[in-house]
């Protein structure tokens, strides 16, 4: 009890105060809370089609969604058929064995993803896949 009397020995205090250290970690904990929805990767909600059988496949550089409401997607962003076309002209020169995945919601035309795999494979790109949900 020398730290805190009066006696007149001039000790060190050897108590750890934990306060502070509690009050840094819960305030680097709430940043952590905040900041970590801005990091999360947008995702487009796309009802794909079930299927038995399917295997896994590698991650591609054209990864075209097709939502229900007939926008097309290209790695994240809304774009036209022109824009994909140029895209995967880009990544043909690239890589000529480049594939695309197309994951297309079950509500759209068949005639929708027949039209995106032409343009898909008029521009190059020789290998596709197309994405489904496990049964």
């Amino acid at each position: 009890m020398a730290a805190f009397g009066d006696s007149g020995d001039n000790e060190a205090i050897a108590d750890i105060n934990v306060v502070p250290l509690v009050d840094i970690i819960l305030v680097v904990l709430i940043i952590f809370m905040v900041t970590a929805p801005m990091f999360m990767k947008p995702t487009i909600n796309v009802n794909l089609p079930k299927a038995a059988s399917g295997d896994q496949t590698a991650p591609s550089k054209l990864n075209i969604a097709l939502t229900a409401d007939g926008r097309i997607n290209l790695n994240g962003t809304f774009v036209d058929e022109e824009q994909v076309k140029a895209k995967a002209l880009e990544e043909v020169a690239k890589n000529a064995e480049v594939q695309a995945i197309i994951s297309a919601d079950k509500d759209v035309p068949h005639g929708k993803v027949v039209g995106v795999l032409d343009v898909v494979k008029g521009s190059g790109v020789k290998k596709f896949a197309i994405s489904i949900d496990k049964k």
